[in-house]
C-alpha cells in the first residue's frame, strides 16, 4: 500500500506546479494521497444527528468517505463538541447555551453534551477504531485548543477532506481556521449536513469565493481515493 502510493505520488509530481522548493497543489487529484491528507470527521454525534432532517443520507455518505479512507490507510480524526460542567464553564459557553436553550438565565441552562452522555457519542454506524482518534472541543474551529494541528504537522499532512455537521455552525470556522493554518481543506458538500439549509449554502458558496477550500462531493471524492491504488 506504502508503495503505491509514493508510486501515485510521483506520478503526480510530474504535473504539480513547483516554486522556491515547494510543491503548490491546485487540483485535488493532487491531494488525495495518505502521504498529504487526512479525513475529519466533524461532531458526527447522536444528539446532532437527531436534530438534522437528512441524517440518514448524510450519515451514509460520511461512512462512504469514512470507508474508502480506511481501505487506503489514510490517517482519520474525529471530532466531538462537548460541554463543560456550569460551574467550570466561561462566558462565551455559558452565552451560547442560553442561546441554544432559550433561557433568560444560566440558571435555567444546563449541559448539554456531557463527555460520557449518550447523546455525546459518536453514532455508531461511524464508530471508530482504535488506530482513529476521537478530539474532544469547545470551540466551533476542532483546531482552537486541541491538538489536532500538532497531530497534523507532525505527520506531514498539507491538508484534510472534511465531512459532518453542522456546515454553517462548526465545520465553515474550522475550514477558515485551518486555512489561516497553513492546511488545504477540503470540504466534501454533500457529506456536510446542516440544521439551516440557506444558511449552509452560503457558507458553501462564501468558501468557494475565499478560494482557500476545495469543494467537492463524495462521488468524486471516492473515485479519487480509489485511484490512489492504481
Amino acid at each position: 500500500m506504502v508503495a503505491e502510493s509514493i508510486r501515485a505520488h510521483w506520478l503526480r509530481l510530474q504535473t504539480m506546479d513547483h516554486a522556491f522548493g515547494l510543491e503548490i497543489p491546485e487540483r485535488l487529484e493532487e491531494l488525495c494521497d495518505p502521504l498529504k491528507l487526512a479525513l475529519i470527521v466533524y461532531d458526527m454525534r447522536v444528539g446532532i444527528l437527531a436534530q438534522i432532517p437528512n441524517a440518514l443520507e448524510i450519515t451514509a455518505n460520511v461512512a462512504r468517505v469514512l470507508a474508502a479512507a480506511r481501505e487506503l490507510d489514510f490517517r482519520v480524526y474525529f471530532t466531538r463538541h462537548v460541554s463543560l460542567p456550569n460551574q467550570l464553564a466561561g462566558v462565551a459557553q455559558l452565552r451560547r447555551a442560553k442561546d441554544w436553550q432559550h433561557t433568560a438565565s444560566v440558571a435555567e441552562t444546563r449541559p448539554a453534551f456531557p463527555r460520557n452522555a449518550p447523546q455525546t457519542q459518536i453514532v455508531p454506524e461511524l464508530a471508530p477504531r482504535d488506530t482513529e482518534m476521537v478530539v474532544d472541543k469547545l470551540t466551533m474551529s476542532c483546531f482552537e485548543g486541541t491538538f489536532l494541528s500538532i497531530a497534523l504537522r507532525d505527520s506531514r499532512q498539507v491538508a484534510f477532506a472534511i465531512v459532518g455537521v453542522a456546515l454553517e455552525v462548526g465545520i465553515d470556522p474550522t475550514v477558515r481556521h485551518a486555512a489561516d493554518l497553513g492546511f488545504i481543506p477540503v470540504v466534501i458538500g454533500d457529506a456536510c449536513g446542516t440544521g439551516n439549509a440557506a444558511a449552509a449554502q452560503r457558507s458553501l458558496e462564501s468558501l468557494a469565493f475565499a478560494g482557500d477550500a476545495i469543494i467537492t462531493n463524495t462521488a468524486t471524492i471516492c473515485t479519487l481515493l480509489h485511484g490512489v491504488q492504481q
